[in-house]
């Protein structure tokens, strides 16, 4: 009997092979912030990064860190735990840069360190609770809790989790690369 072969993390799919779409449909990017697990459609998931200078961009957000060349593509990036309000941690060797395509907008959210890709099944996620305002607050940026083994993870909503301030950012870097 032939063994099927699976592909290698990180391999990249032939186009018409099979349905991409279909294939990612209920992965996830998962990754630690703070003392919690949140996950991200892996369809917005452009690539992954170790983290890299960082030019900074005076009068923006505290979250806003600046801006990094991407192979040469000016993106800005934005600190996850900053945006949720907070304590800010220390970057180290597993601080890594989540570099995601929204509204076809390309920024890069810095993430305390990575945690794998999950599948996760439509009836697994749950809508959020709101108990308090500081939930309401993080909640914004949740639109699902997500049941993953013994474990929760919070579903991102990269639309909401971008302010029009970083896609007005990210959209004057393209026209300035352009120009």
């Amino acid at each position: 009997m032939e063994e099927l072969s699976r592909p290698k993390a990180g391999s990249v799919a032939v186009p018409g092979e099979y349905n991409e779409q279909e294939t990612q449909k209920g992965m996830y990017m998962t990754f630690k912030s703070g003392n919690e697990y949140y996950g991200l459609k892996i369809q917005y998931v452009n690539e992954i990064i170790g983290f890299q200078d960082i030019t900074p961009v005076p009068e923006t957000e505290n979250y806003i860190m600046g801006l990094i060349n991407l192979r040469g593509k000016i993106i800005p990036v934005i600190d996850v735990q900053k945006r949720f309000g907070q304590e800010p941690f220390e970057y180290n060797d597993r601080t890594c840069i989540i570099v995601v395509d929204v509204k076809s907008t390309t920024v890069g959210l810095i993430v305390e360190k990575i945690a794998e890709a999950v599948e996760i099944k439509d009836e697994n996620i749950l809508p959020p609770p709101t108990i308090s305002r500081m939930d309401r607050i993080q909640n914004k940026y949740v639109y699902g809790i997500a049941k993953v083994g013994d474990s929760v993870k919070l579903l991102l909503d990269p639309e909401r989790l971008l302010g029009d301030e970083e896609q007005q950012m990210a959209e004057q870097n393209e026209l300035m690369v352009e120009n």
